[in-house]
């Protein structure tokens, strides 16, 4: 877009930005029509109806049952379509392709980082091949930012202690701006970025041509190994905590009889707040490392855990508690180790 050209909307440049505008359009034409048509209405009735003597006064009408039903029953189809077609748009884009690209994000007074899986780094900037859905998992270091690209039609905010999933999937290249929308400090209006979509081969050149120390995963495998976690969380034995293989995405049986998903949020909290949920079996001895890890070394520990994976019969189930939590087996003597 030239300098001096204007756009009464941003350019859609994603899969889910026909849909915002088309809603957004029915919305804005069924405000402009019953506007009209009110204040029409009432400039017609306030002249024709104009106070006259109390002679020319008609008769007073009570009651109408067709025009109470009409005027109910409009309305309330009207609304009925608003909320179908608004879920629709929502559900559209609260449920990512399994197939996306993964990528994190983490706000923070006052830029934007992200990490890629094959660990890439960028600040306040984000590049994504054309035609590929991507997916952000997104969290905050401090206080709530929203991660905002009008282009994309996308807004979604960013908690602190929480992780947010957002997607969307470019369907033209160029480079597109990426703002907080939320107040979020003195500098809040500095916290800018560029999305730079690229052609697929043109992608996989930038994400060849880094400077990445390691994926996310393996990052992750050094700060586990660097934290001692592989003293009690053993691979290949049962430790003083559980087995991490297969955990990620299974059901956990915890302490007080519960079950819980192992999510990023409840690894999250697993590392961060061990003694919040116990795995069944396993007594809390797991020390705290809030304030140890930072949010970009807790992304890289998740992705390490979802990365253990061994199919078989031999893998952990929900039945036998592989998961993370400060635990150890209700049957071990031995004296606990600190890390």
């Amino acid at each position: 877009m030239s300098p001096t050209s204007f756009r009464l909307f941003p350019e859609q440049a994603s899969t889910l930005a026909s849909s915002v505008d088309n809603l957004y359009f029915f919305l804005v034409a069924v405000t402009a029509f019953f506007s009209l048509l009110i204040f029409g209405l009432i400039f017609v009735f306030a002249i024709r109806h104009r106070r006259r003597s109390a002679a020319d006064r008609p008769a007073a009408v009570h009651g109408g049952l067709a025009l109470e039903v009409v005027w109910t029953v409009i309305p309330l189809g009207l609304v009925m379509v608003m909320f179908a077609w608004g879920a629709s748009v929502y559900l559209e884009g609260a449920r990512p392709p399994g197939d996306a690209l993964q990528v994190y994000v983490v706000g923070k007074q006052w830029m934007w980082k992200l990490q890629h899986m094959e660990g890439q780094r960028e600040i306040n900037e984000l590049h994504v091949p054309v035609g590929r859905a991507v997916r952000l998992t997104m969290t905050s270091e401090d206080v709530i930012h929203s991660f905002y690209v009008p282009a994309f039609r996308m807004k979604y905010d960013v908690l602190p202690g929480r992780y947010t999933t957002a997607w969307f999937k470019p369907t033209k290249t160029g480079k597109y701006h990426l703002f907080c929308a939320e107040y979020c400090g003195t500098k809040h209006s500095g916290m800018t970025g560029w999305v730079h979509v690229m052609e697929p081969a043109d992608y996989a050149s930038w994400l060849g041509g880094g400077s990445a120390e390691g994926s996310l995963a393996s990052n992750g495998e050094k700060l586990f190994q660097e934290l001692a976690c592989s003293n009690c969380h053993r691979l290949n034995e049962q430790g003083r905590c559980p087995n991490l293989t297969n955990v990620f995405g299974s059901s956990v049986t915890l302490a007080d009889g519960s079950t819980v998903k192992a999510d990023e949020a409840y690894l999250r909290e697993s590392i961060l707040y061990p003694q919040a949920k116990v795995v069944a079996g396993f007594q809390p001895i797991m020390p705290t490392f809030q304030g140890l890890v930072t949010e970009e070394g807790l992304l890289q520990l998740i992705e390490y855990v979802k990365s253990l994976k061994q199919p078989g019969p031999g893998a952990p189930t929900a039945a036998q508690p592989a998961q993370p939590a400060g635990a150890r087996p209700a049957s071990a003597n031995k004296e606990p180790r600190r890390r």
